[in-house]
């Protein structure tokens, strides 16, 4: 599948989008990690890395719609903490284009099928093969309605480029079995279980709200 993204059209910064994340997140030997997570200043806990791992889905109404899987890490940059996306698959040229040349994310391209309901997702993404595969069950939300910071730290061609962005949406209980594919890009999660998972449903996101290139 052809990642090209010359010429493809996507909206200026900031994008609205609207949609819903299950998420789930690993604590995994840094040994065991690929390259994409070299000289990454991650928070650690001992000698293993925090790795999130979430679908998204991202509905008609906002400038986009399209599928997501993507991996991020928690990182500590002079003190402050923020998220770098090493691995992120969609199924938008659009998202693809202007996620690399706005925010200096990788992202690539991926096929998605999914069936959702009012309590449960299961959701697969392949390239030329399987990626990951999510069971979701969902559970009792959180009372209220949720705002979420995601700054984000991303190194693309020797600039630095820092991303804020936030989510505001329902914050749902998920029980979660992943299945990633052995010799895949995300290999290195097979056989892992997850030490947290929650689903943020019904959720406005407004990406690229303030921007720092350096």
């Amino acid at each position: 599948m052809s990642d090209a993204s010359d010429d493809v059209r996507y909206p200026p910064e900031p994008w609205f989008l609207g949609g819903s994340l299950l998420v789930s997140v690993f604590l995994v030997p840094v040994a065991d990690l690929p390259p994409g997570f070299a000289n990454l200043p991650m928070i650690r806990v001992g000698r293993r890395a925090v790795v999130g791992a979430a679908f998204a889905q991202y509905v008609p109404g906002g400038v986009l719609a399209y599928d997501e899987l993507l991996v991020a890490t928690p990182v500590a940059v002079r003190g402050r903490p923020r998220l770098t996306i090493p691995q992120i698959w969609v199924d938008s040229p659009a998202s693809l284009a202007g996620g690399r040349a706005l925010w200096g994310i990788p992202k690539h391209l991926a096929t998605f099928e999914s069936t959702r309901t009012a309590d449960a997702a299961s959701v697969t993404a392949h390239t030329a093969g399987p990626v990951a595969a999510l069971s979701a069950r969902l559970g009792r939300a959180i009372p209220g309605s949720h705002q979420l910071p995601i700054p984000i730290e991303q190194r693309s061609a020797g600039r630095r480029i820092v991303s804020h962005n936030k989510a505001v949406g329902r914050v749902t209980a998920m029980r979660a079995r992943w299945t990633f594919a052995p010799e895949g890009a995300l290999g290195y999660l097979h056989g892992r279980r997850p030490l947290v998972s929650f689903a943020i449903r019904d959720a406005a996101i407004v990406f690229g709200l303030r921007v720092e290139r350096s």
